[in-house]
């Protein structure tokens, strides 16, 4: 069985791999194939400097994106079967006799040389490819800052969670996994509530809207689309990136309402609405609550599957750990499930895509079809997103429609 589970195992991992790897260069080969000639329904509203541009900047994201594919093979391939783990596990227990502290010692050495592998990585995107096309707008500095803040919060939140975590492994018998589900839960919905207001201040500025006209006008919206919040707030986005966003997080009545400040510069008034109704589009068609629910039924049932995996001798030695732990087998569980999973991918992108188009339907009956298209067009040129994505890469990853086919729907059904 360990032989047989070792196969299949490298087999997923090699699919996966030759899955990303087809997908992208198919993607490269599509975007460049279309470079010269700007879409038909743009024609319009982007040059073909801009559409150039944007064919560029998502093909050298792409390859970026490959290269990550073949250093995250390589890393899972060098834990498992190049023996990574076992020498981990062997040292932590040398390190520190009690399981616990052992464990804990395990699971945060994999995350730190995790990190680091992806580090260079990180640092290419950011201060190669969004600099090189005018994007990046933080400093090293600041970069450095961020990276200390998300180590120091993943820290104090991680590791009393992981400790919980593998306490009621090791304490609550058969039915450990449904426990463990529970808090996991209680975590993630706790994250939600706290995020706006302790989290995120962590990293950027947020400050009430100022704008007294934009702000009636956004009030009337959530007026109209019985929407309650905390408020409409402006975030800082342009220290670090001029690309333009918005968004509203949090729940209940501690909702709030987020633009960069990038995107306020880039659109009008009655596009900047738009954008917002079709956030709250999200909202009032219940999509966050069924992706809650959806991301909570699923790692209920991985977690019950671990559950059956936790004992059986074949799970580690068919994955290169001779010494089982209920740390090891989370690591192992979730280093090697997203080999399994991956092809899979589709399914999630497509409901995504779903919401995307009844977000912008909600969009069109509260506000002009025309303000959401022309904030879409101004914010995939602002934004250098391609016009002409590979039909086969975006069926697997977009969560959001192509825009030709996003705009046409609005078009077609609000004429």
């Amino acid at each position: 069985m360990t032989d047989a589970f070792s196969l299949l195992f490298a087999c997923a991992l090699a699919l996966t791999l030759s899955l990303k790897l087809w997908l992208g260069w198919r993607h490269i080969r599509h975007i460049a194939r279309h470079r010269h000639q700007v879409p038909a329904a743009f024609r319009d509203s982007i040059t073909l400097e801009q559409h150039k541009h944007a064919a560029d900047y998502t093909i050298a994201k792409t390859r970026l994106g490959l290269l990550s594919a073949w250093l995250d093979t390589a890393l899972i391939a060098g834990l498992t079967f190049g023996g990574g783990l076992q020498w981990l596990a062997v040292h932590s227990q040398q390190w520190f006799a009690q399981p616990l502290l052992s464990g804990l010692a395990l699971i945060a050495a994999v995350a730190v040389i995790s990190g680091l592998v992806s580090l260079p990585l990180s640092l290419y995107g950011t201060f190669g490819i969004e600099a090189r096309f005018g994007f990046n707008k933080t400093t090293i500095g600041l970069y450095l800052m961020d990276q200390v803040k998300g180590l120091l919060i993943g820290a104090v939140i991680g590791l009393p969670l992981v400790t919980l975590v593998l306490w009621l492994m090791d304490i609550s018998g058969p039915l450990w996994w449904l426990w463990v589900w529970l808090v996991w839960s209680a975590f993630q919905l706790l994250m939600v509530a706290i995020f706006p207001t302790v989290i995120a201040p962590l990293f950027n500025k947020f400050q009430p809207l100022q704008d007294d006209a934009l702000k009636t006008r956004i009030e009337s919206l959530l007026q109209r689309a019985g929407f309650k919040s905390q408020g409409v707030f402006v975030m800082d986005g342009s220290r670090r990136s001029s690309h333009g966003n918005a968004y509203f997080t949090g729940f209940g009545s501690a909702k709030r309402i987020v633009f960069f400040d990038t995107l306020l510069s880039q659109l009008s008034h009655a596009e900047i609405e738009a954008v917002l109704a079709h956030e709250l589009g999200h909202f009032k068609r219940r999509h966050i609550v069924k992706r809650i629910a959806m991301a909570f039924g699923l790692s209920l049932a991985l977690l019950w599957v671990l559950g059956q995996l936790l004992h059986t001798p074949w799970f580690y030695a068919g994955l290169g750990v001779t010494v089982p732990s209920t740390a090891m087998a989370l690591i192992l569980f979730f280093t090697a499930t997203p080999a399994f999973t991956f092809p899979l991918t589709p399914l999630s992108s497509r409901m995504s895509r779903r919401h995307e188009y009844e977000a912008d339907d909600f969009a069109s009956e509260q506000t002009r079809a025309d303000d959401l298209i022309g904030a879409l067009v101004k914010l995939y040129r602002d934004n250098a997103s391609t016009l002409t994505p590979d039909p086969i890469h975006s069926m697997f990853y977009d969560s959001h429609p192509p825009a030709a086919l996003r705009i046409q729907h609005l078009k077609g059904n609000h004429a």
